[in-house]
């Protein structure tokens, strides 16, 4: 077998188990000897603030759920080799690649930089989730403006702040919150 390149492929698998999908496969690559032909399983995931009862957790949430990232070494004909292929199909909690039913598409490489640039990039501040949109109705629930309604004019993800626009005194006024501070009506 004539190994030519490297190529990273999508991989769906049972939603909410990607990490023991991956742990599992993982085990299954080290025990069949496979780790020069499956480099790479992961799963891209980005840390997210979130405020919960009060206080503010730090959370992994997956960017794509459902799915894995794997590298592979392809055989000569470009092709991905039969027994990775059987080792993947045959891990529990494993469906099928992304693209044809008979041969995966790999990912444009332009894909594989952003989402490796993503998952080094963890070492950055976790953003907040805000479940807040633009044009949604909104209620102030803490602070001097509590119990006021607003629309949401704009969502500041980097800062974890809401631009809220409420009526005050007969005026139409932007307003920042904490994204906390803040619920959907």
């Amino acid at each position: 077998m004539v190994i030519m390149s490297k190529d990273w492929f999508v991989l769906r698998v049972q939603s909410n188990k990607e990490d023991k999908v991956k742990k599992a496969l993982e085990e299954r690559i080290l025990s069949h000897g496979m780790e020069s032909v499956i480099s790479n399983v992961l799963v891209p995931s980005e840390k997210v603030s979130e405020v919960k009862g009060g206080q503010k957790k730090i959370m992994d949430r997956k960017i794509y759920p459902g799915y894995l990232i794997v590298e592979i070494e392809l055989d000569s004909d470009g092709s991905i080799p039969k027994e990775v292929w059987y080792l993947l199909r045959e891990t529990p909690g494993t469906g099928d690649f992304v693209g044809g039913k008979h041969k995966p598409v790999p990912m444009a490489r332009h894909e594989v930089d952003r989402i490796l640039a993503d998952i080094e990039g963890e070492t950055e501040v976790p953003k907040a989730k805000i479940d807040i949109h633009v044009g949604e109705k909104i209620r102030i629930k803490e602070g001097p403006f509590e119990n006021y309604d607003g629309i949401v004019e704009e969502v500041l993800t980097d800062s974890g702040r809401v631009k809220v626009i409420l009526t005050i005194f007969g005026r139409a006024t932007p307003v920042e919150f904490e994204y906390w501070q803040v619920e959907v009506v």
